[in-house]
C-alpha cells in the first residue's frame, strides 16, 4: 500500500468547512474546540506522521519563526515544538521565561506584542500557578492581536498552549492520537482509568488529569477518575467532563480507590498531581512573592503525598484490568518505583515512546490547520510524491 492509499482514510475524513473554520485559530484549551475540530487535527497529525516516516519533506511554513516561551521545565514538549517547527520548514526559537522581562513587571500583553512583532507562531508553557497560566496565554494573544491590528498586518500568529494550569492540549491530543491508533475500531465504550499515583519528587500540576477527563469524555469513553481525599481537580474541569460524557454517550465517574478505577479498564493513566488546597495556597504565596512560603507549601505537599505511597501502578493492579492487558499510558517522566513499578514501565517502554512521539505531529497539525491554506490538497500532493 502506497502513502496515498495509507493517507486516504485520514484525508477523506477531513471536512473542508471545518478546516476553513480553523484558519488562524489558537489552541488555548481543547474545550474551546468542537469534537469535529479535534478529530480534524488528529487526522492531519496522522497524515504528517505517515509522511514523516516515509521521509517526505513537509515544508509548508518555510522562513517562519516559531517562538516557544517556557516558564517551567520540559524535555518532551520543548523538543516536540522544535521538531514540529523544523519539519514544517520553520525556525524554532525556545525562550526561558525567566530570561524575559515578565519577572520585572512587563505585562503579558507587552510580551505578546514584542514576540508577535517577529514571530509567526507562539507556544507557551505556564502551568505552576492555578488561575495564572491560561489567563497569561489569553493576554499574550490579546497583545499579539492588538499589535497586528494596529499595524494593519494580515499575518496570523496562533498561540499553542504547551501546558497551563487548566489543560495540557498538546499532550492530550498526542494521547488521543495514540489511542486512535491502538483502538482503530473506535474509542466509544472503552474504559479509561485516570488515577492519582504517588510521587516523591514534587507537587505536579493538575493540568494533565484535567485535560484527560475533559477530552476523552468527548468520544464516548467511560472515564473513571480516582484520587485520595484532598487531591480534587478544578470544579470547572469536573463539570466539563460530566457534560461531555452526557453528550457523547460515554460516562464519567469518580472511583473510591485505584483498584476500583483499574477494575476491567482498557486503558490506565496513573499520574501524580498536587493536593488541591495546597495548590490554592500557592496562588497567594506566589502573588506575595513569598519564596519561603512557596518552599513550605512544597514541603507540606510532599509530606501529604507520603501518606499515599500505596497508590502505585504495579503488576497486581494491572491484573485487575480487562484481561490484565490494559494499555499503560503516562505523559513522562514517570517516577519509577512510586507512580509505577519498574516492571510495568519496562514492559511499556516502546508504547510510551510512541505515545510521546505523537506530540510532534499534534503540534505540526495545530500549526498547519491555523496557517496553511488549502491544507488538505497540499497534504494529498505531498503523499503523491512519496
Amino acid at each position: 500500500m502506497n502513502v496515498v492509499q495509507q493517507a486516504a482514510p485520514f484525508l477523506e475524513s477531513i471536512d473542508e468547512e471545518v478546516l476553513k473554520g480553523l484558519s488562524g485559530r489558537s489552541m488555548l484549551l481543547t474545550d474551546d474546540w468542537s469534537a469535529e475540530e479535534i478529530e480534524t487535527v488528529c487526522n492531519v497529525a496522522a497524515t504528517f506522521e505517515l509522511l514523516d516516516r516515509q521521509g517526505v519533506p513537509t515544508h509548508l511554513l518555510t522562513n517562519e519563526l516559531h517562538y516557544a516561551l517556557f516558564f517551567d521545565n520540559s524535555t518532551r514538549t520543548k523538543s516536540s515544538w522544535a521538531g514540529a517547527a523544523a519539519r514544517l520548514g520553520a525556525h524554532p526559537m525556545v525562550v526561558d521565561g525567566s530570561s524575559t522581562q515578565v519577572a520585572h513587571g512587563e505585562t503579558a500583553e507587552e510580551t505578546g506584542a514584542m514576540l508577535g512583532m517577529n514571530s509567526h507562531a507562539l507556544g507557551v508553557r505556564h502551568d505552576l500557578i492555578l488561575g495564572e497560566g491560561n489567563k497569561f496565554m489569553r493576554a499574550v494573544k490579546a497583545g499579539i492581536d492588538g499589535y497586528l491590528r494596529d499595524g494593519h498586518e494580515s499575518r496570523s500568529v496562533p498561540i499553542v498552549n504547551l501546558q497551563c494550569d487548566i489543560d495540557h492540549p498538546t499532550q492530550t491530543l498526542a494521547d488521543l492520537s495514540w489511542l486512535r491508533e491502538r483502538f482503530p475500531d473506535g474509542l466509544a465504550g472503552k474504559t479509561m482509568a485516570v488515577s492519582w499515583a504517588y510521587s516523591p519528587s514534587y507537587a505536579k500540576p493538575l493540568s494533565v488529569p484535567q485535560g484527560l477527563i475533559m477530552l476523552m469524555t468527548r468520544f464516548g469513553m467511560k472515564v473513571r477518575l480516582a484520587h485520595p481525599e484532598g487531591y480534587d481537580l478544578m470544579p470547572e474541569c469536573m463539570e466539563s467532563a460530566k457534560k461531555h460524557a452526557a453528550e457523547s454517550g460515554g460516562s464519567f465517574t469518580v472511583a473510591k480507590s485505584m483498584d476500583e478505577a483499574f477494575a476491567g479498564a482498557d486503558i490506565v493513566y496513573p499520574k501524580s498531581w498536587g493536593p488541591y488546597d495546597l495548590m490554592l495556597e500557592r496562588v497567594e504565596a506566589n502573588r506575595r512573592k513569598d519564596s519561603e512560603g512557596m518552599k513550605d507549601i512544597e514541603r507540606r505537599a510532599l509530606e501529604r503525598n507520603r501518606a499515599h505511597t500505596g497508590w502505585i501502578c504495579d503488576e497486581r493492579r494491572m491484573k485487575l484490568t480487562n484481561r490484565g492487558t490494559a494499555l499503560y499510558m503516562h505523559c513522562l517522566p514517570a517516577d519509577i518505583g512510586a507512580e509505577v513499578s519498574p516492571g510495568i514501565l519496562e514492559q511499556s517502554r516502546f508504547s510510551l515512546a510512541r505515545e510521546a512521539n505523537k506530540k510532534v505531529y499534534a503540534i505540526m497539525a495545530l500549526l498547519a490547520v491555523a496557517k496553511v491554506a488549502a491544507l488538505r490538497q497540499k497534504l494529498h500532493g505531498l503523499a503523491a510524491t512519496a
